[in-house]
């Protein structure tokens, strides 16, 4: 289908208005939507209601093969590839495969050397938002 909302930063291109801007929030590193119990902001209404499960401690998803419960039905999904060992992401670069979409998006920073999560404090620029949260912990 047609796309003609496109990045001005780096050129993807989206079908409906909410996505894009969505999509935007990964540049600006805006946050709009905050938690009412920490004050911790997210990208998205779905980020904020699955992160306000820590409070609530619900984990209304369950492995069958171990019990072990989780947040959201990705998590379950993910995790029970821990159990079959199939890790259907793999990085085109390296061959390198994991079990998420997102430990992929992690690692392929490795080959680009995009560093998208920078300190606020001093410019320091990290490929992985955990480095950076260290970073900020020692300063």
């Amino acid at each position: 289908g047609e796309r003609p909302y496109e990045c001005d930063e780096c050129s993807k291109r989206f079908q409906i208005s909410s996505n894009f801007l969505h999509h935007q929030r990964t540049h600006t590193e805006e946050r709009p939507f905050r938690c009412p119990d920490c004050g911790k902001g997210f990208r998205d209404k779905c980020s904020l209601l699955r992160h306000q499960l820590i409070h609530s401690g619900e984990r209304p998803y369950k492995c069958p093969r171990c019990g072990k419960s989780f947040k959201t039905s990705y998590e379950v999904t993910a995790h029970q590839r821990s159990h079959t060992g199939e890790r259907p992401y793999e990085c085109g670069e390296c061959g390198k495969s994991f079990r998420t979409s997102a430990h992929l998006s992690a690692h392929q920073r490795i080959h680009s050397g995009e560093r998208p999560y920078e300190c606020a404090w001093c410019g320091k620029s990290f490929s992985q938002r955990s480095a950076l949260t260290q970073h900020q912990r020692i300063q």
